[in-house]
């Protein structure tokens, strides 16, 4: 059972990764980096500008006791010219402590101020890192577009190359079954002239019908040139010849006003 289970967990990890794989685009993976890029930098900017802040604080303070030393020195000063060493003395131990305050703020000024530095050229790095990246993203993305549209244009040819085998298939076909259809119709045209098979409709005839068609429509012909020539003589005064030249009338018939030719 363990065993089967094991090997359901495989088949599902597999079946998964293989879903995540179609679904996955490199291009978008690469525009996600390169937002988190650009937020991490922007963190470290904002570091940058807190410590910057800070250090402009210090200096600050670090003018005003400055100032308030130089000015109970000042005081100090005056005070033992007028013979006030006591408020002389209270003026320099004032001077003193804000002294120490200045002290301490230096330490913290210098402090802040190397990390802002460390932070500035962190933040420079981080910025020609994300700049490269940019840089390789595009390319990358270009590249990856490009692949994919050829891969696209061949599946679309291979696709366009079977349709056209079918269509060539399908053409070679119809030529064949053109071509048995014309055997099969001069097949059937030579059995009907030879009589070997009967038309019904009447329109083919045998050879012994087609040669009396012939023969009645040449002696149709003839009689229609007779007459014809007959016509021509009578108007010339001629017509006795052609009529005995025609009809093959013995000599000395009286001659008729209009010819009669009987069909044979």
């Amino acid at each position: 059972m363990s065993g089967v289970m094991k090997r359901m967990g495989m088949i599902f990890r597999a079946k998964a990764n293989k879903a995540l794989d179609r679904a996955e685009d490199p291009r978008e993976t690469l525009d996600y980096s390169y937002q988190k890029q650009l937020e991490l930098l922007q963190k470290v900017r904002r570091g940058v500008a807190d410590v910057a802040t800070s250090r402009k604080r210090l200096e600050l303070q670090l003018n005003q006791l400055q100032s308030q030393s130089s000015k109970l020195e000042d005081q100090g000063r005056k005070a033992l010219a007028l013979g006030r060493e006591d408020l002389a003395r209270e003026a320099l131990s004032r001077r003193s402590a804000l002294q120490q305050q200045v002290t301490d703020l230096e330490t913290q000024h210098q402090t802040l101020q190397g990390e802002e530095e460390k932070l500035t050229l962190a933040a420079q790095r981080l910025q020609a890192k994300v700049d490269a990246f940019r840089t390789k993203k595009e390319t990358i993305k270009a590249t990856y577009t490009a692949a994919q549209a050829q891969t696209r244009i061949g599946e679309a040819f291979s696709g366009i190359s079977e349709e056209m085998g079918d269509v060539g298939m399908a053409i070679q076909r119809a030529e064949d079954k053109t071509a048995q259809l014309q055997a099969r119709a001069g097949a059937i045209d030579e059995l009907l002239a030879s009589g070997a098979l009967d038309d019904q409709s009447g329109s083919t005839k045998d050879d012994i019908q087609a040669e009396l068609d012939r023969l009645s429509g040449g002696t149709d012909v003839e009689l229609e040139l007779q007459r014809m020539k007959a016509e021509l003589a009578g108007g010339s005064g001629g017509s006795q010849q052609a009529l005995e030249g025609g009809n093959g009338q013995a000599q000395g018939q009286p001659q008729q006003d209009t010819p009669r030719f009987d069909k044979q």
